[in-house]
């Protein structure tokens, strides 16, 4: 028995037939098991033909002969009326009724599955034969006896390829099942019992097979958890998406940077061509999942509905090892994978289509907003204030049209639960939630608690701090949107800092007032997480520090920077070359950094010449002068601390020479001794916290500073 097929095999698949009748399906697979019915009757009368003892009461052990006829003649007909007589003619009759099928504009899936997986007549009576007994338990009993055991009800490899050829004993096509065959490959197949010899190892059609070909596109349960619909925008690079997978290998990777979407221009590149897609989020795999099981489905699931696999991003893959990686560069199916790594060549055999994908423009991303928040800024609920102009608010976060979907989502979620109109602070609460939680196993994330107001520092200071947050705030107007980001195409568009000064002079400060106008988080670096005696391990740690970076909208914070990033050494050991190593490599890796850095250094000579070279912006924070320091006494004992009347906040202010950091030391100090004494905070507080504190950095405490007070230090030593 073969099936004659009309016209060519092609490559591309059909479209999925959602609108066509399920009852058709079911037919067409009605009309093929009558022939593989017909089939069976063949073999049971050859059978019988040689069997030398055909009176044997054993014959068929508890499946009698009487009852094999009782179904062959249909006394509970199989699905259908009888057969045409002779298996040619009901094979004939079953492809015209096809044909005729495919003429009207109703794919029939069978045909659709042959071309789609490479199969031939052959292939399709094997699948048949191993389907069978899933759609008719009469065939588990009719191959129990065919096979003289009733214990095997599905077909074995030797009695399907006798039922698809009409050969029995040794079968030429017997290649047709090896484990690189198109049915076994392309998961229609399974051949069971590995240790059993060939010829009697049993098949079965896949559950999800099975339901495909009565025409059941539900998807397969394994990729339902980590399956998405990404939110799709139009990008100038998405019909190289298109054409990459019709004239190349069918292979194409997508690489993008924070807020680059490329799910997202890739699904509306594909959408708009008509083609189904098939997106899945592979950070949702489980622990015990196994990437190469999930690509095989996914793979056979593409194949059978004739859709595009799109899959990321691919550093999660590559963290799963290179085997991973493969399982989806290798697929026979159109496939578009996304990440933010260089594709590796060793990653696949396959040959992909490279594209580099664009940041959404201001105007998408305003777009994407509107139709977020609704075309009023208030169809999902009141909004504070007359407009909210979402965009200029999140101007500062690179995000693409998903996070974007999810931040405005978050936004108004927040709103509601607190019963108050959307404001400002909800969206850029929704957009900071979007960041990626990877980076908080590296840093310590603080959520901004102060302002411009909180600083203490002289003008001009300031004002470069202001300049510095509109240049976070406003790079993508000058370097996307005014053309300006051209000229230095070779170094990375983030934005470093490096603030220099003593301790206590308000550099941890200043960042974190940074990040709360730009209403971002900020991630303080902590320094014993990098830094390893062993050689290559600070750079492996500095490099996941900035991948995880690269996947957030935040304020980075290197404190005591001069640790990681000092001045190169003359090489006297190889101590001082790998150290000179790890220098070169922090000063490449913070040129290709797109996002927002700062660093701290107390003696900024300590910090390599060519490091500074490739700063953005240096600020130099000076010990505070006299009225500064007054200043700090008054912040630092705001009016919820009772004051005594003997406080003389000037002259500490004139006669003690301290930053920020000591003042605020010195308030605590005195405001715990005031409350032990259950009284307010006196002079005397401050003194004895003045000491303590003069003590801690290792100084003297002479009267020429105490003045009157100093006997209170004198006592109390």
């Amino acid at each position: 028995m073969t099936t004659t097929l009309d016209g060519p095999v092609g490559q591309r698949e059909d479209p999925v037939d959602h609108g066509v009748r399920r009852d058709v399906h079911v037919a067409d697979l009605e009309a093929r098991l009558r022939v593989i019915e017909a089939c069976v009757a063949d073999a049971v009368a050859r059978r019988r033909a040689v069997d030398p003892d055909p009176d044997d009461r054993f014959r068929g052990l508890y499946i009698p002969d009487a009852t094999v006829d009782q179904l062959l003649l249909g006394r509970r007909p199989l699905l259908g009326p009888a057969a045409p007589p002779g298996i040619r003619d009901t094979l004939d009759a079953v492809e015209a009724t096809a044909d005729d099928l495919e003429r009207a504009g109703e794919p029939v899936r069978t045909r659709r599955l042959v071309r789609a997986f490479g199969l031939d007549g052959v292939d399709l009576d094997i699948l048949l034969v191993a389907l069978a007994p899933d759609l008719d338990p009469r065939f588990e009993r009719l191959y129990a006896y065919l096979q003289d055991d009733v214990s095997r009800r599905r077909a074995s490899t030797g009695l399907a390829l006798e039922l698809a050829t009409g050969l029995s004993g040794p079968s030429p096509a017997r290649g047709r099942l090896d484990p690189g065959a198109p049915l076994v490959a392309g998961g229609l197949l399974l051949v069971e019992d590995p240790e059993r010899p060939f010829l009697t190892r049993s098949l079965r059609v896949p559950d999800r097979v099975a339901a495909h070909l009565l025409g059941d596109d539900r998807l397969d349960a394994r990729l339902e958890p980590i399956r998405v619909a990404p939110v799709g925008m139009a990008f100038p690079e998405g019909r190289a998406v298109s054409r990459g997978l019709e004239r190349g290998s069918g292979l194409v990777y997508v690489r993008e940077r924070l807020g680059a979407a490329g799910m997202a221009l890739s699904v509306a590149a594909l959408e708009s061509d008509g083609r189904a897609v098939l997106a899945l989020d592979v950070t949702r795999l489980a622990p015990t999942d196994d990437p190469r099981d999930i690509a095989g489905v996914a793979e056979r699931e593409c194949r059978l509905t004739g859709a595009v696999l799109l899959a990321g991003p691919l550093e999660v893959l590559v963290e799963r090892g290179p085997a991973a990686v493969r399982a989806f560069g290798e697929l026979a199916c159109p496939t578009v994978l996304v990440g933010s790594r260089t594709w590796d060549p060793a990653w696949s055999r396959r040959v992909p289509v490279l594209i580099e994908a664009s940041l959404p423009s201001l105007a998408a991303r305003a777009a994407a907003w509107t139709e977020q928040l609704g075309e009023d800024a208030g169809a999902n609920g009141p909004v504070e204030g007359a407009s909210l102009d979402a965009a200029a608010l999140t101007i500062q976060f690179r995000m693409g049209p998903d996070q974007i979907a999810r931040a405005a989502r978050a936004a108004w979620q927040q709103a509601a639960a607190e019963d108050r109109p959307l404001a400002p602070d909800d969206l850029r609460a929704g957009a900071r939630a979007q960041n990626a939680a990877g980076l908080e196993r590296l840093a310590r994330r603080i959520r901004p608690g102060v302002g411009w107001e909180d600083l203490v520092l002289p003008t001009d200071i300031v004002a470069q701090l202001r300049e510095l947050a509109a240049r976070a705030r406003y790079r993508d107007v000058v370097l996307d949107g005014w053309g300006m980001g051209r000229a230095g195409a070779s170094r990375g568009r983030g934005l470093t800092a490096l603030f220099a000064g003593d301790s206590g002079t308000g550099k941890t400060m200043s960042a974190e007032v940074m990040a709360a106008e730009l209403g971002l988080d900020l991630y303080v670096i902590d320094l014993s997480t990098v830094i390893d005696k062993y050689v290559g391990e600070t750079e492996k740690n500095l490099d996941r520090i900035f991948s995880e970076a690269d996947r957030v909208n935040g304020v980075l914070l290197f404190d005591e920077a001069d640790a990681v990033f000092g001045k190169r050494s003359d090489v006297r050991d190889s101590h001082d070359r790998y150290a000179n190593v790890e220098v070169a490599y922090l000063l490449q890796r913070m040129e290709q950094f797109d996002g927002v850095a700062i660093l701290t250094t107390n003696l900024r000579s300590n910090l390599d010449e060519a490091f500074t070279r490739r700063l953005d912006a240096l600020v130099d924070f000076p010990v505070p002068e006299e009225d500064d320091r007054l200043r700090l006494w008054e912040r630092h004992l705001p009016p919820g601390v009772p004051r005594g009347d003997d406080l003389d906040l000037p002259f500490l202010a004139r006669r003690f020479r301290l930053s920020g950091g000591n003042i605020r030391n010195v308030s605590l100090a005195a405001a715990y001794l005031a409350a032990a004494s259950g009284r307010p905070v006196m002079m005397e507080d401050l003194v004895l916290g003045m000491a303590t504190e003069y003590r801690k950095l290792g100084r003297l405490c002479v009267e020429a500073e105490f003045g009157r007070y100093h006997h209170l230090v004198a006592r109390s030593d």
